[in-house]
């Protein structure tokens, strides 16, 4: 059994290049893993901006697209997970690659081990403003209002907002680096994972995206929390193989177990 687990691609960004380079590198990955993949999961933020028109598609990511389909044509399962930069993904990667989309957290469990899983953005306490924003946009007659944008514009100013949140979110997190700080312990997910295990102590891990910071860390004797980290620095993931759950890198073309 080797289950799969990988986060925030972030496709799209900052230039098409090194956009083009990282998507090469997740098909290689995907490649790979493709021999032993019992099942797979993307949990969100696979693309910087992702909105489905009812007729067109947004341009690239052909690679990946392929890829993906392959693993549905061998009957290997594909979750995708929603995250707050693809939020409107509706249903094409199901009818067009039989991928499952996964709108809300998920439980699943494999050799009696049981996994709470979830992008993570809106969980836990406080992040008002997000939780707001993210009402917003999934306000049905907002997504109606936004398809009548032409999807050159529309693109080009979600792009805009995204890379500003985004170099304001990287200014914060160096200014935390530098005094100090950056513990997921006194973040809200891991907040959000001790308040869960109150009502659930089964659950063995916590896996989340959302925070670009690879973690395997201890909630309790018998409960871990993990964060999947990203691939734009990182190149990190996670692989059960029915008994123990590693996090591993991709960054130089090879699986290598990362050092936390």
């Amino acid at each position: 059994m080797k289950i799969y687990f990988a986060s925030d691609f972030h496709l799209g960004i900052p230039t098409h290049a090194s956009s083009l380079k990282r998507e090469k590198l997740l098909v290689k990955w995907l490649d790979e893993i493709m021999a032993d993949a019992d099942e797979l999961f993307l949990m969100g933020d696979v693309f910087d901006f992702w909105f489905e028109y009812k007729t067109v598609v947004p341009k690239g990511f052909i690679r990946l697209f392929g890829k993906l389909a392959e693993f549905n044509d061998r009957g290997i399962p594909v979750h995708l997970f929603r995250g707050n930069h693809d939020i409107w993904a509706f249903n094409y990667f199901a009818t067009e690659f039989g991928i499952i989309l996964e709108r809300e957290y998920q439980i699943r469990e494999w050799n009696g081990k049981k996994f709470f899983l979830s992008h993570g953005d809106g969980l836990g306490p406080g992040d008002h403003g997000y939780k707001f924003l993210k009402k917003v946009f999934e306000f049905k007659p907002n997504q109606w209002l936004f398809r009548w944008l032409h999807p050159d514009i529309g693109t080009r100013l979600a792009l805009y907002f995204s890379r500003r949140s985004r170099y304001a979110n990287e200014a914060r997190e160096t200014r935390v680096e530098l005094q100090g700080g950056n513990d997921l312990t006194k973040e809200r997910l891991f907040t959000f994972a001790l308040e869960t295990l109150k009502k659930q102590p089964d659950i063995d891990y916590f896996i989340f995206g959302h925070r670009h910071i690879p973690a395997n860390l201890k909630l309790n004797e018998k409960s871990r929390f993990i964060n999947l980290g990203d691939w734009i620095t990182n190149f990190s993931y996670a692989v059960f193989d029915g008994n123990e759950l590693q996090m591993m890198t991709y960054r130089n073309g090879v699986p290598e177990q990362l050092e936390l």
